[in-house]
């Protein structure tokens, strides 16, 4: 079946060219600027017009942009979409060079609650960004992608371990070292070297690799798949989704709306948020302290201020139904989710959920809702970190999607349209009642 063009497409090229959270923030910084935003600094004074987009980089994977409202904030306040860059991942260790049985391996750390079982039989890339000081002296910040494959961790045969089906544990230590090449004698390798090779094959004048922060992700690109092309198969879905559509409903939004539109895109989610650049950290909140000029503006603006935290929810599997309460089992392409929790790990309140839902009522798509099973824990987001540092109204949303935290996962197509034009009708909305 031949399809059109759906937000579906934009979401695959961004996430093929976003192997890291700082290549996402790089992705969207070059879709930013073809839009018209302005880039700020915080360092620097800001003189902010009406209509007029804006955007800041904060530490090398998080980023707030916005389009200031053609009233004041502290009349009209904020509508703002929340959303996490980073992804759970396998991430090189500092000194990650391993020799033994005659491979070449790199040591990896498990960052966030990664599925380990599907990282296995991969074709897996290397990205990150790396530090190093230049021919001139300078200290010099990049972004590298190897350009092709090169890793792979093996998963080990049936025929030596019979009982591997009926689940078996990956211990991160011994069973994820990636293997790079056959070493049948010691090699005389450095990371660090390599590195520093490959850069200066690119063009890059480095003396000596510094530092790095690099990870490993599969080389498999997105997919539509499904008899009808319906599902979306990609890495890193949880939560480049959100990040993709928020952004695109800013830069799609009304500009003429009286109250400020933003988009504020986190790094560290995926293991707590407790960070500089984190939802718990002063983020968010140093930039929109410089929105207003005293104390009565500041609650002025939040009183008036809702969030949408946006992130991916968990749709009804069909092999395993039983483990959703059996109202509340969102289906893939039947619109986005409003997710709450009695025990406020989603920060979703009678009020915020409303206003969400009146949105896509007046976007005219569906939406479903979920809450988790009454006896299982249930996950949370920047949601409640947000609610709880800047008191200001929240509700957490998200397409449904299955294998959440795999190295691949799967989400509707339509979802990505429906919750796209739900959040552009919250951006330019004016009243939050």
């Amino acid at each position: 079946m031949v399809h059109s063009v759906t937000p579906a497409d934009g979401l695959m090229r961004f996430i093929e060219q976003s192997p890291t959270p700082a290549h996402a923030v790089d992705s969207m910084v070059h879709r930013l600027q073809a839009a018209g935003f302005e880039a700020l600094d915080t360092a620097t004074a800001w003189s902010l017009q009406p209509g007029q987009g804006y955007y800041l980089v904060l530490g090398s994977a998080s980023l707030i942009a916005w389009r200031q409202g053609s009233a004041p904030v502290t009349q009209a306040g904020l509508r703002m979409l929340g959303a996490h860059t980073d992804s759970p991942c396998l991430k090189v260790k500092p000194q990650a060079e391993i020799q033994r049985q005659g491979y070449l391996q790199l040591g990896v750390e498990v960052y966030g609650g990664a599925l380990l079982h599907p990282w296995m039989d991969r074709d897996l890339n290397l990205a990150g960004r790396v530090i190093y000081r230049s021919t001139s002296g300078r200290q010099v910040a990049t972004l590298w992608q190897h350009p092709r494959p090169i890793g792979v961790i093996p998963s080990l045969a049936i025929h030596l371990n019979r009982e591997a089906n009926k689940g078996v544990e990956v211990n991160p230590q011994k069973h994820l070292p990636v293997v790079l090449q056959t070493a049948a004698q010691p090699l005389q390798w450095c990371l660090r070297d390599q590195l520093a090779l490959w850069l200066r094959e690119s063009g890059h004048p480095v003396d000596q690799v510094l530092e790095y922060d690099l990870c490993f992700s599969d080389s498999q690109p997105p997919a539509r798949i499904g008899l009808e092309g319906e599902f979306i198969a990609a890495a890193r879905l949880d939560n480049l989704a959100s990040c993709y559509l928020a952004l695109e409903a800013l830069i799609h939004a009304d500009p003429e709306t009286a109250a400020t539109q933003m988009v504020t895109l986190h790094d560290h989610e995926e293991v707590g948020s407790a960070s500089a650049w984190g939802a718990e950290g002063p983020m968010l909140e140093r930039v929109l302290r410089r929105l207003v000029s005293d104390e009565l503006g500041w609650q002025q603006m939040l009183d008036r201020s809702m969030m949408l935290s946006c992130d991916n929810a968990h749709a009804l599997h069909p092999n395993f139904a039983d483990r959703h309460d059996e109202n509340h089992g969102p289906r893939i392409n039947q619109g986005p989710v409003i997710k709450v929790n009695a025990n406020q790990r989603y920060a979703t309140d009678s009020e915020t959920a409303a206003l969400f839902a009146t949105c896509c009522e007046e976007a005219q798509v569906p939406f479903q809702r979920f809450v988790v099973r009454s006896d299982m824990g249930c996950g949370s987001t920047i949601g409640p970190i947000t609610a709880t540092r800047l008191g200001v109204r929240v509700a957490d949303i998200g397409i449904p999607q299955w294998a959440m935290h795999s190295v691949r996962e799967t989400a509707g197509v339509m979802d990505l349209d429906y919750t796209l034009k739900a959040m552009q009708q919250f951006l330019q909305r004016e009243a939050l009642d």
